[in-house]
């Protein structure tokens, strides 16, 4: 018996078969996901790396990002950011480099570098632009690339496509394609990971978007929104953001006016959320590089077409002058016991926002300095932040870990929610006699039985 005919297909499954091994090898996409081409993410920090190695779960990567030092931590699968760990880079067919000419033999490229703003306020495009000119050297015919890094609307046609033709000297729409897919991710948060946020997808026609799309779909078990445009997708990515700001800027300047009126604005607010349509927002520092960023994209954008924006501007001085207030109420709280001349203030936190090291964009540094200029003795723990690199970036010693053998305080500030901090009993013993703990986030009441609490 012919054991193997018993398993040949008829002709015309075998010619079924065949056409559509010829189709996938016809499409961008079909050439993915047979990796005959592979894809190139630039930019490896908060959201490039996760966005790496989902993508390295179906399809052929280069992971690439300019900062060799990086490189050579992911080469040994260390996240320099302590996001993800060893066993994420496990089974990923990906390949970590920091030289451009890994770039060439790429046909899908994701930008997703940082978009910041420089002392004045204002967009600092000048990494975007660098990468954009680094995928343009190595564009060919068919390519797409894909911006994934948050901008003013209009931002990726008026300022990144030029770039791409003037390099390459190849016509968008006509030689290659491009997309929009605003990032998401959230640092530090174990649940919203990077395949269960919806993704947002855009693209300079319909064979791009759909490009797009079935890529992002295939690895996003949440699945994808296709935005009307690139502009609309780049508009939603910043009102994501400006929403957060201005909500917690209400907050802000809420719990300012209840403060005065000696009226507690955590029972406050949680006595108005019974209520099911309300939204529970709360008061505190707006650090990082998406919430006390974003903004600015939009502000600067609508005052080159005469838009004043009123309300955007006063949530940004509202939520920036948060750290004035604080040092201020501090000041005011430790002003009636007058014979000492030196304050010991303990700041329990550095990072910009809770459970993550990133110690970038981070206001507890502005109350530190604040207080410093005060002529206060500041002393700075974080389990999270790294001693070295806060060093470098700040030159500040950091603590590990203050315990009872460090004396006690006069004050303690509760700055960054780390659960690490929850794990702590009490901290009555280790403040002076006359000494208070500062609550910036609401959640440490319970540390002090005999002691003042003060929070936002």
């Amino acid at each position: 018996m012919d054991t193997n005919g018993a398993f040949r297909l008829p002709t015309n499954e075998i010619k079924r078969e065949k056409l559509q091994v010829a189709y996938k090898r016809d499409s961008l996409f079909g050439q993915l996901q047979l990796k005959e081409a592979s894809m190139a993410i630039v930019g490896l920090g908060y959201v490039g790396l996760p966005l790496a190695l989902h993508m390295a779960s179906k399809y052929r990567v280069v992971g690439f990002d300019i900062n060799s030092n990086k490189i050579f931590k992911l080469l040994d699968h260390i996240d320099p950011s302590n996001e993800l760990s060893e066993v994420d880079f496990i089974g990923k067919d990906i390949r970590f480099s920091f030289k451009e000419n890994d770039l060439s033999q790429s046909k899908f490229y994701i930008i997703a570098v940082p978009t910041p703003i420089d002392k004045y306020k204002k967009p600092n495009l000048e990494p975007l632009k660098a990468a954009t000119a680094m995928v343009a050297d190595n564009l060919k015919k068919g390519d797409c690339v894909v911006f994934e890094s948050t901008v003013f609307p209009g931002c990726t046609e008026e300022v990144c496509v030029p770039i791409l033709e003037r390099i390459s000297r190849l016509k968008l729409n006509k030689d290659f394609s491009v997309g929009y897919s605003p990032e998401r991710i959230n640092p530090g948060d174990k649940n919203h990971t990077f395949t269960k946020i919806k993704k947002i997808v855009s693209g300079s026609n319909d064979i791009a978007l759909d490009l797009i799309t079935n890529i992002y779909e295939s690895v996003v078990e949440a699945g994808v929104h296709r935005a009307e445009n690139i502009k609309v997708a780049e508009a939603a990515k910043v009102v994501e953001n400006i929403q957060r700001d201005v909500n917690i800027g209400l907050m802000n300047e809420l719990s300012q006016v209840f403060n005065a009126l000696n009226i507690n604005t955590d029972a406050v607010l949680k006595a108005a959320g019974s209520k099911w349509n309300f939204h529970n927002y709360f008061p505190g520092l707006v650090g990082g590089h998406c919430i006390g960023v974003d903004p600015y994209y939009l502000i600067d954008r609508a005052k080159k077409f005469n838009i004043k924006t009123q309300l955007l501007e006063q949530v940004r001085k509202t939520n920036e002058g948060m750290v004035e207030y604080i040092v201020n109420t501090i000041i005011k709280n430790v002003w009636p016991n007058h014979l000492k001349t030196k304050w010991k203030v303990l700041i329990k936190g550095i990072t910009f926002k809770e459970n993550v090291s990133d110690i970038r964009n981070s206001k507890v540094i502005d109350i530190i300095k604040q207080l410093r200029k005060h002529d206060f003795d500041v002393v700075v723990e974080d389990p999270c932040a790294n001693a070295l690199e806060v060093m470098r970036y700040y030159n500040l010693p950091l603590l590990n870990e203050v315990t009872k053998d460090d004396g006690k305080f006069d004050v303690i500030v509760m700055a960054v929610d780390h659960n690490q901090f929850h794990e702590i009993k009490e901290l009555d013993s280790m403040l002076t006699q006359r000494g208070f703990l500062f609550d910036i986030r609401g959640t440490f009441k319970h540390l002090v039985s005999n002691k003042k609490y003060l929070t936002l």
